[in-house]
């Protein structure tokens, strides 16, 4: 009798993780994977308690290829100062890898706690407060602002709405950010003349 071929917890989500990319997340089932795998599906329910646990650590893989796609951004040496790499690597990662995107960024999150990559929003305002002298209330609410403008754009290409190349994206995530710089030193400038009367 031939030895039973073993399938561990990280194939699973390999394969998982493999079949979100080529046919995006709603595809993600049981038996789309035991097939992907090549075994029955009692493997997957033996490593997870049920498709939900199967997701979350699928999503926790796909953050990883993220991360992974952004640190080579910034190895990458494009010239851009890093917050803008930090954006333009958002932009490309929906361009080059659409369903991970997808799932990552466009998934209803409803019933979620608060997603993991929040915590990248904090980290963020150091950069913009040393590159543009504004308060961390303030940084807060232009990164706001221009993420707002880079997840449109990122979204426009994942789901191929409009054909973005890099030149144009990063035409226009200057334009906002010149922007909102020029508005917000306005902003401060009223105020401390405001103080002085």
């Amino acid at each position: 009798m031939p030895r039973k071929t073993v399938i561990f917890k990280k194939d699973i989500i390999k394969a998982a993780v493999e079949l979100v990319r080529s046919d995006g997340y709603e595809s993600l089932n049981a038996r789309a994977l035991a097939k992907a795998l090549g075994c029955s599906t009692q493997p997957i329910f033996s490593n997870f308690s049920n498709m939900d646990d199967l997701m979350k650590s699928v999503l926790e893989a796909t953050l990883d290829v993220y991360n992974d796609f952004v640190r080579r951004e910034f190895e990458r040496e494009s010239g851009y100062p890093p917050y803008k790499t930090n954006g333009m690597a958002y932009i490309r990662f929906a361009i080059e890898e659409k369903n991970l995107f997808r799932l990552l960024f466009m998934r209803d999150r409803t019933n979620e706690p608060d997603p993991v990559e929040k915590s990248t929003f904090t980290d963020v305002l150091p950069l913009i407060m040393k590159a543009t002298g504004l308060s961390e209330d303030q940084a807060a609410m232009f990164h706001l602002e221009m993420w707002t403008c880079v997840h449109g754009i990122a979204v426009m290409a994942a789901t191929s709405y409009y054909n973005w190349d890099e030149e144009l994206a990063s035409r226009a995530m200057t334009d906002t950010y010149q922007g909102l710089i020029r508005r917000f030193r306005e902003q401060n400038s009223e105020a401390n003349d405001e103080e002085r009367h």
